[in-house]
This record gives structure tokens, sequence and C-alpha cells, in this order.
């Protein structure tokens, strides 16, 4: 048994351990009944149930997909809008999809959109890999970076 200040108080039994719990107001909670003898801590059962709970959301969050649409006649101020939106994205630790839509005559100047796709590779440098490089799928070209993961 484990008490409430997280000193191991040793092999006891199950009744002795249950006066100890209420005695300071806490409850007997067995962390791990696998084990021979099981062990059993002294703790408040529903800050446990939070932590754990809280625990298990940060962990949901590993990595998301996010998308940022373009075009071929969008200006430069207008993309480096979105760069630095893709860059907060980065920040979180998500991936990003870029995708160039042609509309109408654009389609046949596709070269466009690569010619955007590898600047914006350019801008965002050493911080991002591509993890799928630009390709096109009928009227629109998409490509996928991920973030770098910098060793601490």
């Amino acid at each position: 048994m484990i008490d409430e200040e997280n000193n191991q108080v040793g092999v006891i039994s199950t009744n002795e351990a249950l006066e100890r719990a209420r005695a300071v107001g806490l409850d007997l909670v067995e962390v791990a009944p696998n084990e021979r003898p099981p062990v059993c801590r002294i703790m408040d059962y529903g800050k446990f149930k939070y932590a754990q709970k809280k625990k298990k959301k940060q962990k949901h969050h590993e990595q998301k997909l996010k998308e940022v649409r373009l075009h071929p006649k969008t200006s430069e101020h207008d993309r480096k809008i979105k760069i630095n939106q893709a860059i907060a994205f980065f920040e979180k630790g998500d991936k990003v999809q870029f995708t160039m839509i042609y509309r109408g005559r654009e389609r046949f100047h596709q070269d466009l959109g690569y010619q955007i796709f590898n600047s914006i590779i350019e801008q965002l440098g050493n911080q991002v890999r591509v993890e799928r490089p630009p390709h096109n799928e009928g009227s629109r070209t998409t490509m996928v970076l991920a973030p770098v993961k910098h060793k601490a």
C-alpha cells in the first residue's frame, strides 16, 4: 500500500488500509490489480479520474491535417497571410496541405502553381519538411508539409 504522501507502507490487510483511508478522509484505490500482492493507494479518487481524463485529452491532439487554399491569381500579400496561417499550424504541430485550385483557363497554366508551391517551400525553409510533393489532381494541385521536430 502507498499512503497519501506517496510513502510506501508495505503489505497490510485490506481492513487496515480502509481504516487508514477513512481516517484521512480519502479513498483507497487499487492502482495495480494484476500485481501480487495488488498495489493500493490512498488518494482522492475524483481528482485521480479528472487527471486521467485530462491526460487522455492531451494525447488526443497528436497531429491534424489543416488545409490552406490558394489560387494562381492570389496576390503576394494574401499569400503571405496564408503562409503565416500555415506557420501557426506548424507551431501547434499540425501538418498543412496546400491546395492550388485552378478555375477555367487557369488549368492550362499549372506550372504557375508549381512555381508558387516551390517559393512557399523556399520561404518556410528548414522549419518544415515536404511530406507529399506537389502533384496534380484534376483541377487542383496539392502538397503536404509537416513541421520539423527539433531535438531538445
